[in-house]
């Protein structure tokens, strides 16, 4: 049978208080549970819920922003898994918070405030109220310092930015648009059933990882042959002649 709990469970359970939770509730981010008396009991789909809606608060997201996306849900705790599972493994590592100085200093380069402000207009950082900076992705970021340090200026990287989310972002495009003209398309047309969920989910499992994998596969060889090409423009070299790069 479905465990149900009191509000001071589900609060427990979840890793919130209950006034939160009560306050959750009165902004419809979970059903209304079941009485019995003056007592409230809820089940899988609000601990679904509230879980959902700590690790989209914990990500960064507004609270308005978690309520039109959960406003947009299907009800059942296996819809929200299956949003959980497209949300989470492509979301970067954990955010990073420090001030102005404590970047330059990784860096390498002295603190300037210009440069921060560009950081700030490339979405690779946001300025808190008390005047530090939150690098939602800490991955980039911490690439991007590498590559500084091998010698790139950092006025190069930031031309090179805006080029990089493009094509990153038709890329993903390209896979998403697969999985949804394909497996989501069967779905939804026969009406999303209640029993395709756990399918939809293992689906999903399954095809993120891989288009990853097949993303690098396919870079490699993409650089192999720019390589090659460049060697050929900047040196006179026959990339032929070139060991092989595969």
């Amino acid at each position: 049978m479905e465990e149900e709990l009191t509000v001071d469970q589900l609060a427990a359970k979840i890793g919130m208080t209950v006034r939160n939770v009560r306050a959750y509730a009165g902004r419809g981010l979970i059903p209304p549970p079941r009485l019995v008396g003056r007592t409230g009991y809820y089940g899988n789909d609000h601990v679904a819920r509230l879980t959902l809606v700590r690790e989209l608060l914990d990500k960064g997201y507004t609270l308005a922003a978690v309520e039109r996306m959960l406003g947009e849900l299907p009800d059942g705790a296996l819809a929200l898994g299956v949003f959980e599972t497209l949300v989470n493994p492509w979301t970067p590592s954990e955010p990073e918070v420090l001030d102005g100085e404590q970047l330059a200093d990784r860096a390498g380069v002295p603190y300037d405030p210009a440069v921060i402000e560009r950081l700030v207009e490339l979405g690779i950082a946001e300025r808190l109220e008390d005047g530090r900076l939150r690098i939602p992705n800490s991955d980039l970021l911490r690439t991007g310092l590498e590559v500084i340090k091998l010698g790139v200026p950092m006025e190069a990287i930031f031309e090179m930015l805006p080029k990089l989310f493009a094509q990153a972002d038709a890329v993903a495009k390209t896979y998403v648009e697969l999985f949804r003209s394909t497996v989501w398309r069967d779905f939804t047309n026969a009406g999303m059933p209640p029993d395709g969920w756990p399918e939809i989910q293992r689906t999903l499992e399954g095809i993120i990882p891989l288009a990853g994998q097949a993303l690098v596969a396919a870079f490699r060889e993409a650089m192999a042959r720019e390589i090659e090409q460049v060697a050929y423009e900047e040196l006179g070299l026959d990339p032929k002649a070139l060991p092989s790069t595969g």
